[in-house]
């Protein structure tokens, strides 16, 4: 586990749920206990027009906080750690909703919070990401980030793909289906657990494969491979996309190759010291309860 501190805590870059205007007024709170405690609220521009303020460039805000706020939901999150990647700076999300497996800090413990933070009672977890990019037939290459995983399927639902996998630059599977899911350990209670893979503690060192309803007679389940094995992956025949932690998409061609590997830094989230993720993982998924 990560004895990992924050060198200053003195200014915090926010990021708001996007296309929600009515979070101004949970976000004029959060940010009156931010400040009260003395510590400067940027908030990013984009999310700064959406609730009538004025705001700083994204980049700005990245390069002058201390730690990085996403309020908002897990998807929130997902956004800011992939756009702030190049800056490495810790993220916490303070969730709007439910308790969420990423942003897991309420509105109602921001308090509590930020007193454990001066305290130095949390931790900085390092969660591994995925550094891929898609070499296009033409020559181009599009260079991407992924917290969560990389979903290949097709743009017409209900369409099958046929998707080749190598690791290591040797074939080993060819996916036929609905889609095939490359999912980081922190991804692994996302789309990967709905299509039926393995739920991983976050902090392991892997990538798991799954394939989304296989179209085939074979055996196919859910792979889990070490992370500093490189994927490669390319379709045939059918039109496929790309989707990047729910959020980025990109077209597939055939001829295209998707190439998949560790990035060279993980994100960084900042967590409070008492959170556990087997209890997140009882309460979301109602493990032990018996009523359910």
């Amino acid at each position: 586990m990560s004895q990992e501190k924050l060198q200053k805590i003195e200014t915090a870059g926010f990021i708001l749920k996007p296309d929600s205007p009515e979070i101004k007024p949970i976000f004029e709170e959060v940010r009156h206990r931010f400040e009260s405690r003395g510590i400067r609220v940027l908030l990013a521009e984009r999310s700064a027009a959406m609730i009538g303020e004025e705001g700083i460039p994204f980049e700005t805000m990245c390069a002058q906080s201390d730690f990085l706020v996403s309020l908002g939901g897990d998807g929130t999150l997902l956004s800011l750690v992939r756009r702030s990647y190049a800056w490495h700076k810790p993220v916490v999300g303070i969730n709007a909703g439910n308790l969420g497996f990423l942003a897991d800090v309420t509105i109602e413990e921001v308090e509590s919070f930020l007193e454990q933070l001066f305290d130095g009672r949390y931790r900085i977890d390092r969660r591994l990401m995925i550094a891929g990019h898609i070499q296009k037939s033409s020559g181009a290459k599009i260079e991407f980030f992924a917290l969560n995983d990389v979903v290949i399927s097709s743009p017409i639902p209900s369409k099958m793909v046929i998707v080749n996998a190598s690791i290591e630059g040797e074939r080993f599977n060819t996916y036929r289906g609905d889609g095939l899911i490359i999912s980081t350990p922190t991804g692994s209670t996302a789309y990967n657990l709905a299509a039926g893979g393995p739920v991983v503690y976050p902090l392991t060192r892997a990538f798991i494969l799954t394939p989304v309803l296989a179209h085939s007679l074979t055996n196919q389940r859910p792979l889990v491979v070490p992370a500093d094995f490189a994927i490669e992956l390319d379709t045939e025949k059918y039109e496929a996309i790309a989707t990047i932690d729910g959020q980025e998409r990109y077209e597939i061609e055939e001829g295209d190759q998707v190439f998949i590997t560790v990035a060279k830094e993980d994100a960084r989230l900042l967590h409070r010291q008492e959170r556990n993720y087997f209890a997140v993982l009882r309460d979301k998924l109602h493990w032990g309860d018996r009523d359910w």
